[in-house]
């Protein structure tokens, strides 16, 4: 690979990173909380796959290349589970094979969170957000119930949210609720 050719600045890779993930987060919430009549959360899978997965693992990668390890690995991670989520929608697996799958991507995104301590509430609220959804799913999966599906599914639909607003305010500039607005020197009140 030529090192010459920019892979692009850490804060637009990472910018799009935080819109792939929120929007994938948002179609899987919405369709797991069935707020949507027709709409499940498989009706998500292309999203899941294409947005969620390929292009956060492409950011990922973009990351570790402008070396940001941390952003590097939460979306190359994460770009790897909504892919394997995505192409698995629809398979023949058992209840429990579904609950181990949702716990343990959980665990990455328990470890996402502890790895984002320090970058305020945009940063540390998604992925803590994203890991009770994930816990949730999982229990849900285990216990065979609907209603803490749906509530995990609410839960990751307000990471989705919270993500959109991270890749919001950096491209608009607003309050990111770390002291500062998204490239300005200003605090976020005022």
């Amino acid at each position: 690979m030529d090192n010459d050719v920019s892979a692009g600045s850490a804060g637009s890779t990472a910018t799009l990173g935080r819109l792939a993930l929120g929007l994938t987060l948002l179609a899987f919430g919405a369709g797991a909380t069935g707020v949507i009549d027709n709409v499940g959360a498989a009706d998500a899978a292309a999203v899941a796959t294409w947005v969620g997965g390929v292009t956060l693992f492409i950011v990922g990668l973009l990351e570790f290349r402008a070396g940001d390890g941390a952003s590097g690995t939460a979306y190359a991670g994460l770009g790897a589970f909504w892919f394997t989520w995505g192409t698995g929608v629809g398979s023949e697996v058992s209840a429990e094979a579904a609950g181990l799958f949702l716990l343990l991507w959980a665990l990455l995104a328990l470890t996402l969170t502890a790895a984002s301590s320090g970058t305020g509430v945009l940063g540390q609220g998604v992925y803590g957000l994203l890991f009770l959804s994930l816990l949730l799913g999982g229990i849900a999966a285990f216990a065979g119930n609907e209603g803490l599906a749906k509530a995990g599914g609410w839960v990751g639909a307000a990471a989705g949210l919270l993500a959109w607003y991270g890749a919001t305010a950096a491209l608009a500039k607003w309050p990111t609720f770390t002291g500062r607005a998204a490239g300005r020197g200003v605090t976020a009140t005022g």
